[in-house]
């Protein structure tokens, strides 16, 4: 059983549909880390042209998904209740396998450092226990206005 719906992450991010890129959080430590599914359906809107014929989820969208938990983590925090959690930079990116319609991504995204409202994550996507990304995000957290 999941630990956050897709109606209980609206509460936290400010994503919506079509944005939205996960659709649970399994394991949450405020501030610490965070881990989230994403089932990917073959109605996803992006696969309709990337790539006609043979599907494949975007690189930039797995960041992004892996972005968005490592947001629930950060602000999840009462005291960032309301804020908004900003890219700043994504370093090291790197693609390792094909995310495919039909597939589950299991998103994890760790803090490991922060100062003021800057802060680093590092992050994973996996599809069956094997990296299909990983990525170092940093953020800026705003006041959400």
């Amino acid at each position: 059983m999941s630990l956050m719906s897709t109606k209980q992450i609206m509460e936290i991010i400010p994503h919506r549909q079509p944005f939205l890129l996960i659709d649970t959080i399994e394991e949450l430590e405020p501030g610490v880390k965070a881990v989230g599914k994403k089932c990917v359906s073959y109605n996803e809107p992006f696969f309709a042209g990337h790539f006609p014929g043979e599907p494949v989820m975007p690189g930039v969208l797995i960041i992004e998904a892996m972005a968005q938990v490592g947001a629930v983590a950060i602000l999840g925090r009462p005291e960032n209740k309301g804020k908004t959690a900003y890219f700043a930079s994504i370093n090291n990116a790197k693609f390792k396998k094909k995310v495919v319609p039909g597939d589950v991504l299991t998103l994890e995204l760790e803090i490991i450092k922060e100062k003021g409202p800057i802060g680093i994550g590092r992050g994973t996507a996996k599809v069956d226990g094997k990296i299909a990304a990983s990525a170092e995000l940093t953020f800026a957290i705003g006041s959400g206005e």
